[in-house]
């Protein structure tokens, strides 16, 4: 099928390159350049890396509703569109012109965590099983028909790089699968239950503040949602301490208060939490690279008694 891809980020990236494999990309939308680093020198996103790498032409538009876009994609003369992570709303005009319309690949089971953030919040909410949803693209965010759904268990210790890589490649083999059924007449759609949504939200740079007076699950599935941004942190003698990977940790809170240093292994630092302690395994002072804490430990003399201090606003 003649197909317009709609992506921008890393996580779409497999979703274009399956679909590439069994149908003909036309051309590939995704969001304009933005510039990153100290430099603000303008990059392109992953999905754009990827088309033009492989002979696909790119379209980055600045407006969608002017009419203008309308017309260029009816002159693309898709027979489907497939969107992953676009990151921009499309209008009723826009979703009409493919005559199999829009499919979309969303990175949850739905109708949970419909939303800019199912996977961080997935991981957030400390679910044990979650996966990929393949639906109808309509006006209302995340809420048309399901074509295909495949679940998948959720790591104890998975964090966001990883579950994000895991599900777009799934995404990928998915949507490719979909793709197949719509263009062999066999597609068959199944709507939502949407008395059990669940909304995400977009997350900031204050989502990443820990508070140690949380229980000790909350904490870690805090830390693994948080990277690579915004990065879970805490003050640690007054700097501004950032935490890339924990786990539960294996000894006693006692009567210490909540970000109390309670324990100091040679990889791991143990932090009194509102129910137990959270042990710290790599970290990040200001200037810094991110280190194991046995690194750490080595420029920091750190024992028992010393504080990580929680900057929650109240």
């Amino acid at each position: 099928m003649r197909t317009v891809f709609f992506g921008t980020p890393e996580l779409a990236v497999p979703s274009l390159a399956a679909i590439a494999r069994g149908h003909e990309v036309t051309a590939v939308v995704c969001q304009p350049d933005k510039p990153q680093g100290r430099g603000n020198k303008l990059m392109p996103p992953a999905v754009k890396v990827w088309a033009m790498e492989n002979g696909i032409p790119v379209v980055q538009p600045t407006k969608l509703n002017d009419g203008a876009f309308e017309s260029w994609l009816r002159g693309q003369r898709p027979d489907i569109c497939a969107i992953a992570a676009y990151g921009r709303l499309l209008k009723q005009p826009i979703l009409d012109v493919p005559p199999h319309g829009f499919i979309n690949m969303h990175p949850s089971l739905l109708p949970r965590h419909r939303g800019p953030s199912p996977i961080t919040s997935a991981i957030l909410e400390g679910d044990e099983v979650t996966g990929v949803s393949i639906m109808r693209l309509t006006l209302d965010v995340d809420a048309g028909d399901i074509l295909l759904q495949e679940s998948t268990p959720l790591g104890l210790d998975e964090n966001n790089i990883e579950l994000t890589e895991r599900l777009a490649t799934l995404g990928g083999d998915l949507l490719l699968r979909a793709m197949d059924l719509i263009a062999n007449g066999r597609a068959v759609y199944s709507p939502q239950d949407h008395d059990r949504a669940t909304y995400t939200r977009r997350f900031e740079k204050a989502d990443g503040q820990v508070d140690w007076s949380l229980p000790t699950k909350r904490l870690h599935d805090l830390i693994r949602a948080a990277v690579p941004w915004p990065v879970g942190h805490a003050l640690f003698r007054g700097e501004l301490c950032r935490i890339h990977a924990a786990r539960p940790g294996v000894g006693e809170r006692g009567d210490h208060t909540p970000g109390t240093v309670v324990r100091v292994d040679k990889d791991t630092l143990e932090v009194a939490t509102g129910d137990g302690c959270l042990a710290l395994c790599a970290l990040q002072m200001p200037g810094k690279k991110v280190m194991p804490v046995a690194d750490f430990l080595r420029g920091h003399k750190v024992g028992p008694g010393d504080r990580f201090e929680s900057i929650v606003q109240v």
